[in-house]
């Protein structure tokens, strides 16, 4: 399901009455099956535009598409856009209420049409891809779960309607690196499988590794887009460190040493391939 955003805008009032505008006039488009990062710093509007996207909140003014239906449109159905679209937004332990994990995984299964079977089937499916055994954890409380299983229920509740679309808001923040890696094989997976693939995150390294195109916005403004890649290097020579990885730190860095790399290097991968290279005379005419 392609989406496509024009000229979006959104602002709201602070309660001293202050006016913030939160999105800008921010465009783009996502084709069906990509894997989309969005960065910037912390109150660049990351969040407030999943929200957009979730039909969580109203525009100020533009438009929104999915598959060219605008989705705030008189007479759009809502209901479709909630089956279509999952969204784990941070702290996504806060949205469990059920009794047990299974009802709490259950819950958007209510209005699916699939029978009581079919339904206990893609539960148990959607928490064993979140690393669980069905029958230990299906009649405990999710309340009583750690807060890495809380977060692994709340996602398990999402993908287990298969929707077409999955948003994370800051999905991998505050996990151990197993965590966060076994997060973005999941994802990836996913993503593999046709599903579209939204994520924001103040992890560059992440987002540099694992997603197809970038967003970047600063204070509310879509200020580069494009391939991944693409973007890093561009961000590098433009902000002069602002949006850098940990590995374009290093390589530039290492270029004071008279080790000279070539400025495609964005990932820990590019790195030890260019010193590989390098050391070993590769890159030398």
């Amino acid at each position: 399901m392609s989406i496509q955003i024009e000229n979006l805008s959104f602002s709201y009032l602070q309660p001293s009455g202050e006016k913030v505008d939160a999105l800008k006039n921010v465009s783009f488009t996502i084709e069906t099956g990509d894997f989309v990062g969005i960065m910037g710093p912390t109150g660049s509007g990351k969040t407030t535009l999943l929200q957009l996207l979730a039909g969580l909140r109203l525009p100020t003014s533009g438009r929104i598409y999915f598959n060219g239906e605008e989705i705030n449109a008189k007479g759009y159905d809502r209901n479709r856009l909630r089956q279509t679209v999952g969204v784990v937004f941070q702290d996504p332990e806060y949205q469990l209420f059920a009794t047990t994990v299974e009802k709490d995984v259950a819950f958007g299964l209510k209005e699916s049409g699939l029978s009581r079977q079919e339904a206990t089937d893609r539960v148990r499916w959607a928490l064993e891809t979140m690393g669980f055994d069905f029958e230990k954890v299906r009649n405990q409380s999710p309340l009583a779960l750690s807060g890495g299983e809380k977060r692994r229920v709340a996602i398990a509740g999402v993908i287990a309607r298969k929707p077409e679309i999955l948003i994370f808001d800051e999905p991998i923040a505050g996990l151990d690196p197993f965590g966060r890696e076994n997060f973005l094989q999941f994802v990836t997976e996913r993503n593999q499988t046709g599903t579209t693939i939204i994520m924001t995150s103040h992890n560059m390294e992440a987002l540099a590794e694992y997603t197809k195109h970038l967003l970047v916005l600063k204070e509310g403004r879509l200020i580069d887009a494009g391939a991944t890649r693409e973007v890093f290097t561009r961000l590098k020579q433009r902000y002069n460190g602002a949006f850098q990885t940990k590995a374009q730190r290093i390589a530039i860095l290492l270029a004071e040493g008279k080790l000279m790399f070539s400025p495609a290097v964005v990932t820990y991968g590019d790195l030890l391939s260019a010193l590989k290279q390098e050391l070993t005379g590769g890159g030398r005419g």
